[in-house]
């Protein structure tokens, strides 16, 4: 029996969590002279939904014109121009806001904890464009017939995962290839800014004397990292903290057998959102990586403890009393007002599905079907 999945796959729980974390974080309108057709929330919960369906701008405009379950469920009027998307990228996703956004969705998840045993660490590489391993082997010369990677460049994401939940709690872009081993002080302190750790523990791409120092002796946080790094000898290293690791690392020691949890969660990532990145420039590609990572967040918000069940639904759905809140009527009278409300709602634009207790007919969708007991699949 497989393992359910952590992360939702319901486009509405997606919409409606990342529409309460952009109004959370960002203010309604980007100026007071705007033309206040959509919000800045309503935007930025568009953007979510575009990675979670895997999508350009214009499918995610298309996307929204049919199905206005999602426009009703985020409150859109309208549909934006997909150039609407395209600006509202470039102009929610800058550092600020998107490092605003990623914090909203940790402490969201998180509530009250600030403090986090252990955090696995790693990097990975997206890669740029949509190129099938067949051109790959085509366009690669005869001495390597069999070669599967072609690239200069690539998008690079450096993530550190908590290993009980694989929640994301820090994110750095840029673009590979690079070493790690200068990348493990930004990344710490990144994770440090959120929330306080134990251990950290990381691969061997991050084993230096300086880094063990600077976790240990600075932060006062426990890391735990192969000493592997550099020529292979029969001798033991010259650090303390490298030393001890050499002798002493196993996957019990430190409980470094949980960072295959930062494997996971990039795992998730690839297979659930999206192993590739569409955008050509260096800051698009960055911005892509950014929402890339709120949206994993978002994704997985629904896993946390009592979190759908404890909370209100910050978006009710509206409830039509003049149908519903009358009980008491007889069926006939219960069925002409059902048949009046939908009248009314289908001209706004709205879909309903009412059923009449005392006579089994269901009066569904804008197309006003009644289904009768025998039409009842």
């Amino acid at each position: 029996m497989s393992r359910p999945s952590k992360l939702t796959k319901s486009p509405l729980s997606v919409a409606v969590q990342a529409l309460a974390v952009g109004t959370a974080v960002l203010p309604l309108y980007a100026h007071k002279f705007s033309p206040k057709r959509y919000t800045q929330p309503q935007l930025f919960a568009c953007l979510v939904l575009k990675t979670f369906f895997k999508i350009d701008y214009r499918g995610l405009a298309e996307l929204l014109r049919d199905f206005d379950a999602l426009r009703w469920r985020i409150g859109l009027q309208c549909v934006p121009h997909f150039t609407t998307f395209q600006k509202a990228s470039r102009r929610l996703l800058k550092a600020a806001h998107a490092r605003r956004l990623f914090h909203t969705t940790i402490r969201r998840f998180l509530k009250q904890r600030r403090h986090l045993k252990r955090v696995a660490i790693d990097s990975t590489g997206l890669e740029c464009g949509q190129r099938s391993l067949y051109y790959v082997r085509r366009r690669a010369s005869a001495t390597k017939r069999w070669q599967t990677v072609a690239y200069s460049r690539y998008a690079k994401l450096e993530a550190a995962f908590e290993c009980r939940s694989h929640l994301m709690v820090a994110a750095l872009v840029g673009r590979g290839p690079r070493p790690d081993v200068d990348r493990f002080v930004p990344l710490v302190n990144a994770v440090l800014s959120v929330v306080r750790v134990d251990s950290v523990l990381g691969d061997a791409g991050y084993d230096s004397e300086p880094n063990h120092r600077h976790a240990r002796e600075k932060l006062g946080i426990r890391s735990f990292m192969p000493a592997t790094a550099g020529r292979p000898t029969s001798k033991l290293p010259s650090g303390k903290y490298r030393r001890q690791m050499k002798q002493r690392l196993n996957k019990h020691y430190g409980r470094y057998g949980q960072r295959w949890q930062a494997e996971t969660g990039i795992s998730m990532v690839k297979r659930r959102l999206a192993s590739t990145v569409n955008a050509r420039r260096y800051w698009n590609q960055c911005r892509e990586l950014l929402l890339l990572a709120i949206s994993y967040n978002i994704l997985l918000l629904y896993a946390a403890a009592g979190f759908l069940q404890s909370t209100p639904d910050p978006f009710p759905k509206p409830v039509d009393t003049n149908v519903l809140g009358r009980m008491a009527e007889p069926a006939h009278a219960q069925h002409a007002s059902a048949l009046a409300a939908t009248d009314a709602l289908h001209r706004q634009g709205h879909q309903l599905c009412v059923a009449c207790p005392h006579e089994k007919i269901i009066i569904a969708g804008r197309s006003r079907r009644i289904l009768t007991p025998l039409t009842m699949g």
